[in-house]
């Protein structure tokens, strides 16, 4: 097969998910809107540091806030999408985002904590939406290539988002970085709100009414397995991203961290990628076991910058197409009436990963060297996978015998 063949066959799932209607402009406008709100963490931590004169822990306390308050109120708003539907729910966060960032650079910072903490409640849900109108927009099948590219635009809007914050915060001041910050968020709900991508399966609700369904039909141990390995899989993520700080730090190469963070960010693109263009799907626990063990030894390569790049491809190539397989099966897992709060669920597991994993790794550090906090976070991930495990074989198992018994009943006709 010629080189040309094979880049054809590669990107064939790219256009065939591309074409269908409405995919291509929501992850348009989903990698533009991602980029403030990835910018969110940084420019508070800024603003508190260099505005306020805090610490920071104390900046770490306001991000916490803004990330427990995230974690409870994505399902609340996205049983509330199911329900009424995206407009609502983007008209309400929407004014609660204005008015947050329009009045953080005035609160003094007792009460910049509780209003972090609303703030986050109510945030503009773009991330679980864009993942929830993906499995609206794309046949299951073709789901994987579609998972794939929001992955890799999601790297592209971290790739972004933070950097641009801390020019700015650097460039003019922290305060004012946070008003463009929160017109940035709420243009993202505007641009969302004149999008109105479809959040449900229309085809489905036309052919059948709309059912109730509960909590116990789609909350099952392969669901909860599926978050497990999406809170791990983010934990590791958090843990290396404070790991490699720490190590380049005590090597006296700080000034490499964010080539290092490059490399990192592209080979998760190009592992993003070609997950979504192989033809065979490969299974979240796989990956997050992959991942897990890949990062374990990232610290041996810490005594030079350049090592330490080489160090963090495996582990890199496998960020993006664990985040990506995670969506995908909570989208096959939840029934079309319930994704939007499945999908809440799911980004809630994602943000406690990365907001356990960063702390958890700088007190490992903290305590014993930096190279072990990718060594305790891997092992983390790859307990979590060993945990999930019997889940993943008594579904196959299952699966297998639902496949024998036609085979079987047809033979003994």
């Amino acid at each position: 097969m010629t080189p040309e063949v094979r880049t054809v066959v590669n990107l064939k799932p790219y256009r065939e998910a591309l074409a269908l209607p409405g995919l291509r402009s929501l992850l348009l406008v989903a990698v533009l809107a991602r980029i403030p709100l990835t910018a969110t963490g940084v420019t508070l931590t800024f603003y508190v540091v260099q505005d306020l004169g805090r610490g920071y822990g104390a900046a770490g306390l306001v991000g916490a806030a803004v990330t427990v308050g995230a974690a409870i109120g994505g399902p609340l708003l996205g049983r509330l999408i199911d329900r009424r539907g995206l407009r609502p729910v983007l008209v309400l966060t929407g004014i609660v985002e204005a008015i947050f960032w329009s009045t953080a650079p005035s609160l003094p910072y007792l009460l910049l904590l509780p209003a972090a903490f609303i703030a986050g409640s109510l945030a503009l849900p773009i991330f679980s939406v864009v993942r929830q109108s993906v499995a609206a927009l794309v046949p299951e099948d073709r789901r994987r290539p579609a998972y794939a590219l929001d992955s890799m635009s999601v790297e592209l809007s971290f790739m972004i988002g933070p950097a641009l914050a801390v020019a700015l915060a650097t460039t003019i001041s922290a305060r004012h970085t946070l008003y463009l910050v929160g017109a940035g968020i709420v243009a993202a709900g505007v641009a969302f709100w004149l999008l109105n991508p479809p959040t449900a399966d229309g085809r489905q609700e036309a052919d059948t009414p709309r059912r109730q369904v509960r909590r116990r039909e789609w909350i099952t141990p392969r669901l909860l397995a599926v978050l497990a390995i999406s809170l791990a899989a983010t934990l590791v993520l958090g843990g290396t991203d404070v790991a490699v700080v720490a190590v380049l730090r005590e090597n006296g190469e700080a000034g490499w961290t964010g080539a290092v963070l490059a490399m990192w960010a592209v080979a998760s693109l190009v592992g993003g990628f070609a997950y979504g263009a192989t033809h065979r799907a490969v299974s979240p626990l796989a990956l997050l076991a992959g991942l897990s063990l890949c990062t374990i030894p990232v610290g041996l390569g810490g005594s030079h910058w350049w090592l330490l790049c080489l160090a963090m491809i495996p582990a890199g190539a496998l960020c993006a197409p664990t985040l990506a397989a995670t969506a995908d099966a909570v989208s096959k897992l939840a029934p079309a009436e319930v994704r939007g709060e499945a999908m809440g669920v799911h980004g809630s597991a994602v943000t406690i990963g990365l907001a356990v994993g960063a702390p958890l790794a700088g007190a490992v550090i903290d305590a014993r060297a930096p190279w072990w906090g990718f060594a305790v976070t891997g092992v983390i991930g790859a307990l979590v996978a060993l945990a999930v495990l019997p889940i993943q074989l008594r579904h196959r198992r299952a699966a297998a015998a639902a496949q024998a018994e036609p085979a079987y009943a047809a033979a003994n006709h």
